[in-house]
């Protein structure tokens, strides 16, 4: 979770929220915690985003179709700028940083920026002009209504990515400057814009006020308030088109992997939607089932990825390789750690957590098939966050061919499992595909990590793997013996009782065996805070 904090100075303990400051300049540790309170909260306003729609569209042919438009979109930034353009520029811009060269890194960013966004502008008109046909193409079970509100849809959701694309470049620079609440800021605005579009717009627009929610939150939130921040710190544009610009093949040449390549970290949501088409209301409760494990397994994977990058940056910019293997060894071992009690909490609790978004349209029998494909969901949940990490240490590394190449050739031999598993168990197993190849893909950039002796597996904290994942199975067992045991009637207060129960009982549970083990991981999240 952190990364080489030990060369960044900390904020001053007299003031214990400067960190919450505009111009803040933060260790990993720190921006992990900031980040971690953003996607908290972004997490808490994404699920009752999704409560909110389950309530008002349940799972049917209305949402499947809101679900699906997500996805040409997603593959038209994916395949055209990387998908995280900000990850291999924030390399390129440290490095202007460290020659003390302001104006070339600001010159060296608004090529990228002006360069991609009339590639990207070209490509989403044509997603425009193909997107019937890739909705027949990519959703074969939808019939001739759901495809055409999915095409509708999408075309709406398209020019979104240039606003995505615009937040994510900008953001690289205060990203370069150890800057990072305008990223912990701009989720929360982007899922207040889909829940306050569909509270005042729903009755005239119906499913359409979600998509016109999602465009207003990504404009206020990557594109606008990210550009505040980069100029309240600075940023100086300029309006250039060179593509023969050296920063700029720098920056293609560190991209185009993340282009052509396919993880199977975005490439699992397109799978599932595929198959999960020939399922009415299949692609809304799986995709219901995955933004509830995204929102805790954000917490821990998604926030300690995006603190670490420029931290691992730049201590491989300085050749500092000791303390680079030594940062993403601790990273990935207290980031599993602590992922295994959450993963036990999770599938303890699984039932009356999901059991809270069922009403109104969302009916009882889906809100058990969510509860199941949550459950099993969970059960990656280490593997999920540990990828991020390793990922993001090939890019610290420059190499982003290493982690492409491996991504294609594992997202290639995974479709026939998820294909396997769904014609014989249905969406469970497609569930379960998904934990085999997030296994097989997040194993595989360790090994990588290795084998290149960037990061060497004896570095990993295997002994106290050992102790969390018993504690992990005691806390469990006390979690699902609370679900078990205590009867209430059935209502969502009753559901938040038992959650509360068996959270106290999770908690005692771990905090009893960590303690009795010897682990560290208890004394080390109190030393930090």
């Amino acid at each position: 979770m952190n990364a080489g904090e030990e060369s960044i100075p900390k904020q001053s303990p007299r003031n214990p929220l400067a960190f919450l400051r505009p111009s803040a300049s933060h260790s990993a540790f720190s921006a992990t915690i900031l980040l971690m309170l953003s996607t908290l909260l972004s997490g808490v306003l994404g699920l009752v985003r999704t409560k909110y729609i389950n309530y008002i569209f349940g799972a049917g042919p209305e949402t499947d179709a809101y679900n699906a438009a997500f996805q040409l979109p997603d593959m038209v930034a994916y395949f055209l700028v990387g998908s995280v353009a900000s990850i291999s520029l924030v390399t390129i811009l440290n490095r202007y940083r460290a020659q003390g060269d302001e104006e070339g890194g600001d010159r060296a960013l608004s090529i990228v920026l002006n360069a991609m966004i009339v590639v990207l502008g070209a490509g989403i008109l044509l997603a425009e002009i193909f997107a019937p046909l890739y909705t027949r193409i990519a959703f074969r079970g939808f019939g001739p209504r759901e495809a055409a509100l999915c095409t509708s849809l999408t075309r709406i959701l398209l020019p979104a990515q240039i606003f995505f694309f615009i937040g994510g470049v900008v953001g690289s620079r205060l990203l370069v400057r150890k800057i990072f609440i305008y990223q912990a800021i701009t989720p929360l605005i982007y899922n207040l814009g889909i829940i306050l579009g569909a509270v005042f717009l729903h009755q005239r627009f119906g499913i359409y006020s979600l998509a016109i929610g999602v465009l207003a939150g990504v404009i206020l939130g990557p594109a606008v308030l990210t550009g505040f921040g980069a100029l309240r710190d600075g940023l100086r544009y300029y309006p250039i088109l060179n593509i023969r610009h050296p920063a700029f093949l720098e920056w293609l040449r560190l991209t185009f992997p993340l282009m052509i390549g396919v993880s199977l970290v975005t490439a699992d949501k397109w799978i599932l939607s595929y198959f999960a088409s020939n399922d009415t209301g299949g692609i809304t409760r799986l995709m219901v089932a995955k933004t509830l494990f995204i929102a805790p397994m954000g917490i821990l994977g998604q926030a300690a990825g995006a603190a670490s990058l420029p931290f691992f940056s730049s201590l491989f910019s300085q050749n500092r390789q000791e303390e680079f293997a030594g940062a993403v060894n601790r990273a990935v071992s207290r980031v599993i750690a602590a992922s295994l009690l959450l993963g036990a909490w999770m599938i303890a609790l699984a039932a009356p957590i999901v059991d809270l978004f069922r009403g109104g349209s969302f009916t009882p029998q889906d809100a058990h098939d969510t509860a199941i494909y949550f459950t099993v969901f969970a059960l990656s949940i280490a593997f999920w966050s540990a990828q991020g990490i390793y990922a993001r240490a090939f890019y610290a590394a420059e190499n982003t061919v290493t982690p492409a190449t491996a991504g294609w050739i594992i997202t290639l031999l995974s479709i026939p499992v998820y294909s396997l598993l769904f014609r014989n168990h249905g969406l469970i197993g497609l569930t379960i595909a998904s934990d085999i190849g997030i296994a097989v893909q997040t194993l595989t950039l360790a090994f990588l990590l290795h084998r290149r002796r960037r990061v060497p597996l004896s570095g990993l904290e295997v002994g106290e793997f050992g102790r969390t994942l018993l504690a992990a199975c005691f806390a469990l067992g006390g979690a699902w013996a609370t679900v078990r045991y205590v009867h209430l009637p059935h209502s969502h207060i009753a559901d938040f009782i038992v959650i509360a129960l068996g959270t106290v009982a999770w908690a005692a549970a771990s905090a009893l065996v960590l303690g009795l083990t010897g682990s560290q991981l208890l004394r080390q999240l109190r030393a930090r805070l």
